[in-house]
């Protein structure tokens, strides 16, 4: 009935968008010619499939009666203009979107315009149709073949078409009849509340309201619900419009009931349109909830409900079906016992087993079963009612079965209660006897008591016999109930007696006695009972060691029964009467027992004693057996006593007691006077002593102390050796009349026993303290020195001490320490070398706290560091260092007798000239030219002056050589208050080398020889240097080049064993070489044999002619001719190629200079300046090889200076400073290289004292400061005097 509903509504929405669809303009019938327009209506329709196929469908009625009621037309008239001009029509068309459609058009005028109109727009005659890609023109034109095929229609392509003809000369215009293109969308999907897929959790019996709505479609689907597979009537559905045009939305509703049956299936959501071949699903999965069924209990037995007393029980409880599965409980009258469950899901079963073990308190107890779940209305139970069988849980007897013979015995017998009841019934061994009374009660849980009493007469054979009272029952004939006693009939002991020591055997004290009582027979065992003097016999709790009394337990030998009592005798048992008691029987024996005395005392008439004092001493010997004799000593000398008269003494001995009397006095104190109780038959002495407590007041002992020494800084202890009695109540500590706090300070304590002690000790701790001790006797009093030692402090050293050469000076160095000692100072002297450290010509004076070392005739090799080093045995020793300086005239160093430096005269170099001299005090240079004063306020000059100790430097640059005017012979005049010195320098061109010179031999090997040579003036230019050398006797000579090119050692290699050569060293520069010098520059030398050991070098000057060589050969003769001749010839070319080069040279070097020369070819710092080896050769050099230029000469040269040694603010000494930490630097001038000075002609002088970092305090680095090292050490100490503050202030002991 629905999908005929849906069918109508379909029809009406296709006859309402015909209605509403915009027809076709008509022309013009102006412009038809004259000609009737025909159109044709066709009663089918196609439905295209796939790709040109096409389903023919009928129209509906209305649509072809419209057709007909629109044209007016008649059959026959159509029929015919089809035959004119079409000759075939479209036809209404039905297409699946996105399938293609094709519209038949056949023109029967070929070669007419034919053209497709859409919704009345034309497409163009065009057979592609470039305005629509999808569209095009399909069939052969020449056939009159016009077919519209459209690709992959859309709702777009859903319009009204015709086909139109233009007039050509074989026919006139045609317009085909309209016909209608449907393009049918499916539904894409299907939006289902609750949601699709999912799972909905619903309830039996309950309604629910489901909706499902379709997504755009044409036609407007079909909406069809299902529940478990069966179609729900019923439903309502809803047309609405979709999200575009043409396009409709089905909204379909549906109420669902579900049922138990639905759990788990699909209500299905099913979507039909023409558009599709198959309907589109959604679903959901229904989770329907209902109740369990009634659950059920198996029995384990026949008869439900009954059930015995410790029966294990297990019931099994089931609930069929439910979702969610039930969940069970066990109930015991009402009240939940058990909560655990089983589920089977796959066949929604629970189970619960209830696992209990029966009591009897269970009897009539309900047990129950409860199944529900979440959607369950109420609670279904299945229950059952237990019927306990148990039997009595106990039987008791009450009454006694201990009893006299020939006596009656009354006992009851009773049990717990039982179910069912039990019957009682009593046994005397195999013997049943009658109960006098029976009767049953109500007991526990349902249950009955019984009770049975029983009275009968018993006899001495009964006793131990078992009496049982026995319970049964037909519910128990498998099981017996009893309790039994075992009967106790008494009758009394036959006989009793004691073995042991014999009775009045003499016993000492100490000695191990055992008795033992015996008796026969009785019933109960016959107690044994000791008894001493009437009191019973007990061991001591707890028990003592030694274990004096040892009582033994009741002991059965048959019918004959024993007891030990084990004694170490003591005084107390003398004469003591010793019983044993069973029942009405009893045994007696006495014990004599000797021993010492038992206790011995001093009495004293007085406690407290003095000196003086008569003191009276009784010793009592409380009691003993036999007496003993008394007697005094006093720390081992016998005291004569007075003895008292004899009395009674406890445990029936004997006492005694002897006086003494005694003088006191204070050496008493402490004595022990002893008194001593002998037994003459005991052998054996007790002795007691009184200790003597004399009251005194306070003595000090011969061994106090009266001197203590201690280090400073270090700790020191004040002994006290006192006696008193009482004990000092006060030790009181007075140093320089003020107390010392007995609480104590930061730097004293005064410890328990009165000593002092002090931490932290300085030398103001040093003198008398006065020790004070009191006590309620008196005082005492004693003096202690405390002498402090300490480590020695340099108070004094004139530093620097200075004196002329020749005279005589002390060095004084005075010292602050104790103790002094005479021969704690101590000197040395600061040097490189151990001869440089020798102090024999110098006079070592040591008087008290001054030590002097006298210098006589001073000499400048005495000139440097000295150090005072005092020891007194107190670490650490005292070190002062002091300068001794002496002064005298300036000595110029003169290293040639006429030192040059080159510079070029061109006008655009500088030159720098270099004077050193030595002197003290500070020397002042002048400058002379040619014997003319030098103008240093001339810009061209400038000079830099450098001290340093006493070495002074003057470094004189001249700006702007010029060859006319500075080519000059410059003097440097050093001058100071004791003298002056001067020294020439010449200044010149540049030029060739000169010769190297003193070219020696360092050492040597069969194949190997290494030189050593001091490099002469380089002219002015970088030199290099190259040894020359042959082989004596082979012609030909050898060249090898030094390298590094400024070296002053090299090593001659590729020589051969046992051969004399001849060397030669050639200096050269960019203007040649040095040539052969006669001295110092060439050497001979014979290398030693492979197997002659490696000695001093041999080799001889040049200038020895070699034997045999005193006649020149012919040959040689004749090749010096013709060299000679070869050598003028050359000579003329030579010197004007020299000239030539020379210009060059200075027009590079002038080049040079002025763009400005890298460091690597020209290096201007003459702080880089070095020895180059001997001093007596200095030259400028434009290299950076490790031998610098001892002068410069190069353009405007303005180096960069350090500050002048009395500008420098250095550190006021040099403490751990290595000597590239100086404040100058490292080569300030080319001989000073550093702290120390190398060894020379100018041996030891002030700047070249060796110092360790530690000695290096100097307060100045002038050596004009008068002031001494040690002006400070004040400072060290307090800056005010002690006794002008408070004496609480100061700092020392309070």
């Amino acid at each position: 009935m629905g999908r005929e509903k849906n069918r109508e509504r379909r029809q009406k929405e296709r006859d309402k968008e015909k209605s509403e669809r915009p027809r076709h303009r008509e022309r013009d019938p102006g412009k038809a010619r004259g000609r009737p327009r025909t159109q044709a209506v066709d009663t089918t329709g196609a439905i295209g499939r796939g790709s040109g196929m096409a389903l023919r469908i009928p129209i509906q009625a209305p649509l072809l009666l419209m057709g007909l009621l629109t044209t007016g037309l008649a059959q026959s008239p159509i029929a015919a203009s089809v035959s004119r001009g079409f000759w075939a029509l479209p036809e209404n068309t039905t297409v699946v979107e996105g399938a293609a459609a094709e519209l038949q058009c056949g023109v029967s005028a070929p070669g007419s315009t034919v053209q497709w109109a859409k919704d009345g727009l034309l497409l163009g005659p065009d057979p592609r149709i470039p305005s629509f890609p999808r569209y095009h023109l399909e069939g052969d034109p020449t056939r009159g073949e016009f077919h519209l095929h459209i690709e992959a229609c859309d709702l777009s392509d859903d319009a009204e078409y015709e086909c139109q003809v233009g007039r050509s000369e074989t026919g006139p215009e045609l317009v085909s009849p309209r016909v209608i293109l449907s393009v049918l969308v499916p539904p894409k999907v299907l939006q289902l509340t609750p949601e699709a897929g999912s799972t909905v959790t619903w309830v039996a019996g309950q309604e629910y309201v489901v909706s499902c709505v379709s997504g755009d479609a044409k036609p407007a689907p079909d909406i069809t619900f299902l529940q478990s597979g069966q179609i729900i009537s019923g439903i309502s559905a809803n047309v609405n419009e979709g999200s575009e045009e043409k396009l409709f939305i089905t909204e379909a509703t549906a109420r669902v009931t579900p049922q138990s049956s639905d759990n788990g299936k699909l209500l299905v959501c099913e979507g039909s349109s023409p558009a599709l071949d198959t309907p589109i699903k959604v679903s959901i999965t229904m989770n329907v909830l209902f109740p369990p069924g009634p659950p059920t209990i198996d029995w384990p037995g026949l008869e439900e409900g009954h059930v015995r007393a410790g029966q294990r029980l297990e019931l099994l409880c089931v609930a069929q079906g439910g979702n969610p599965p039930a969940t069970l409980q066990w109930l015991k009258n009402g009240q939940p016992i058990y909560t655990a469950w089983d589920t089977e899901h796959a066949q929604a079963v629970a189970r619960s087993m209830l696992v209990m073990n029966v009591r009897p308190e269970d009897h009539g107890a309900r047990l129950s079963c409860e199944a529900h779940n979440s959607v369950s209305k109420g609670v279904q139970e299945r229950g059952v009612t237990l019927q306990v069988t148990f039997p009595p849980s106990a039987i008791t007897i009450l009454g006694s079965a201990s009893q006299s013979e020939n006596k009656n015995v009354t006992l009851s017998c009773i049990t717990k209660s039982s179910r069912p009841r039990v019957l009682l019934r009593w046994w005397l061994g195999w013997r049943q006897l009658l109960p006098t009374e029976e009767m049953i009660m109500d007991g526990l849980y349902g249950g009955h008591i019984s009770m049975s009493n029983l009275t009968f007469l018993v006899r001495r054979e009964d006793n131990g016999l078992t009496l049982t009272c026995e319970a049964f029952s037909e519910a128990f004939t498998k099981e017996t109930f009893k309790k039994s006693l075992t009967l106790n009939v008494k009758y009394p002991a036959q006989k009793l007696w004691i073995e042991g020591s014999p009775e009045g055997q003499r016993l000492r004290a100490g000695t191990r006695v055992k008795l033992v009582c015996l008796a026969i027979g009785g019933n109960p065992d016959p107690s044994l009972t000791w008894y001493k003097d009437s009191r019973t016999v007990t061991e001591p709790w707890p028990p003592q060691e030694p274990r004096r009394v040892q009582l033994g337990s009741l002991e059965k030998s048959g019918s004959t029964f024993s007891r030990e009592l084990v004694l170490i005798t003591g005084p107390s048992d003398n004469q003591a009467k010793f019983t044993c008691k069973a029942g009405q029987l009893s045994a007696s024996t006495q014990l004599v027992v000797q021993f010492p005395p038992t206790n011995v005392t001093i009495l004293a008439n007085a406690s407290a004693l003095r000196s003086g004092d008569a003191l009276n001493l009784t010793c009592v010997s409380v009691s003993s057996n036999p007496p003993v004799n008394l007697s005094w000593d006093k720390e081992g000398e016998r005291l004569e006593g007075v003895a008292a008269r004899p009395r009674s003494a406890p445990f029936k001995g004997s006492a005694a007691a002897k006086s003494v009397l005694l003088r006191i006095s204070s050496r008493d104190h402490g004595h022990r006077v002893t008194c001593r109780a002998h037994s003459t038959e005991l052998r054996e002495t007790v002795s007691a002593f009184y200790r003597l407590n004399v009251l005194y007041p306070p003595e000090f002992l011969g061994e106090q102390v009266l001197v203590v020494t201690a280090a400073e800084q270090g700790e020191a202890l004040l002994p006290v050796s006192v006696s008193a009695n009482p004990a000092p109540e006060a030790f009181n500590w007075t140093f320089r009349g003020y107390r010392l706090s007995p609480a104590g300070g930061p730097r004293h304590r005064i410890l328990s026993g009165g000593a002092l002690q002090l931490w932290n000790v300085t030398r103001a701790d040093d003198g008398l303290y006065q020790l004070h001790c009191q006590n309620s006797e008196g005082t005492a009093e004693a003096l202690v020195r405390l002498d402090v030692h300490y480590a020695p402090t340099i108070r004094a050293l004139q530093d620097p001490t200075e004196v002329n050469i020749g005279g005589s000076v002390d060095i004084v160095c005075t010292v602050d320490a104790n103790p002094i000692l005479p021969g704690m100072f101590n000197w040395e002297r600061l040097g490189e070398e151990e001869e440089d450290q020798s102090l024999d010509d110098m006079e070592k004076i040591s008087k008290g706290s001054t030590g002097r070392l006298r210098i006589h005739n001073a000499k400048l090799t005495q000139a440097g560091a000295y150090q005072c080093i005092v020891d007194n045995g107190v670490p650490p020793p005292a070190r002062g260092l002091v300068r001794l300086v002496i002064r005298f005239a300036p000595q110029v160093e003169h290293p040639t007798p006429l030192t040059k430096v080159a510079a070029a005269g061109d006008s655009t170099s500088s030159a720098t000239l270099h004077c050193r001299a030595r002197g003290v005090p500070n020397i002042v240079f002048t400058w002379t030219k040619n014997g003319v004063p030098l103008d240093l306020q001339d810009p061209r000059y400038m000079e830099h002056t450098y001290h340093q100790g006493g070495v002074h430097s003057s470094l004189l640059t001249i700006a702007n050589v010029s060859a006319a005017q500075d080519y000059a012979l410059f003097t440097c005049t050093a001058t100071n208050p004791l003298g002056s010195d001067h020294t020439n320098i010449q200044l010149v061109s540049i030029s060739r080398p000169d010769p190297p010179s003193g070219l020696r031999v360092m050492s040597m090997t069969p194949y190997s020889v290494g030189l050593e040579w001091k490099p002469g003036f380089d002219g002015g230019l970088p030199q290099r240097f190259q040894i020359r050398y042959e082989a004596l006797g082979i012609p030909g000579f050898l060249y090898m080049d030094v390298l590094p090119p400024q070296a002053t050692t090299f090593t001659l290699t590729g020589l051969q064993p046992s051969t004399r050569y001849r060397v030669w060293l050639l200096a050269n520069n960019a203007l040649g070489d040095s040539g052969l010098a006669d001295k110092g520059s060439q050497i001979s030398i014979t290398t030693p044999g492979l197997y002659q050991p490696s000695g001093e070098p041999d080799y001889q000057l040049p200038t020895e002619q070699p034997a045999g060589s005193s006649e020149l050969p012919l040959l040689s003769v004749l090749f010096a001719v013709g060299g000679l001749l070869l050598l003028s010839n050359a000579s003329c070319v030579g010197r004007f190629l020299w000239q030539r080069r020379l210009r060059r040279l200075a027009e590079g070097i002038s080049e040079k200079t002025e763009a400005g020369s890298e460091e690597s070819q020209i290096k201007n710092d003459y702080e880089e300046s070095q020895w180059t080896g001997d001093r007596d050769t200095r030259s400028s050099t434009l290299s950076t090889a490790d031998v610098e230029p001892y002068y410069h000469s190069m353009k405007d040269f303005s180096p960069q200076l350090p500050p002048m040694l009395e500008e420098v603010s250095y550190p006021q000494g040099f403490t751990d400073l290595e000597e590239e930490d100086m404040a100058f630097p490292r080569h300030l001038y080319d001989e000073v290289e550093r702290l120390y000075a190398l060894s020379g002609a100018w041996g030891h002088l002030y700047d070249e004292v060796q110092m360790s970092p530690s000695d290096l305090h100097w307060s100045k680095d002038k050596y004009e400061d008068p002031r001494g090292i040690y002006d400070q050490v004040a400072g060290d100490l307090d800056t005010v005097e002690p006794d002008s503050l408070p004496f609480e202030l100061r700092g020392h002991l309070v």
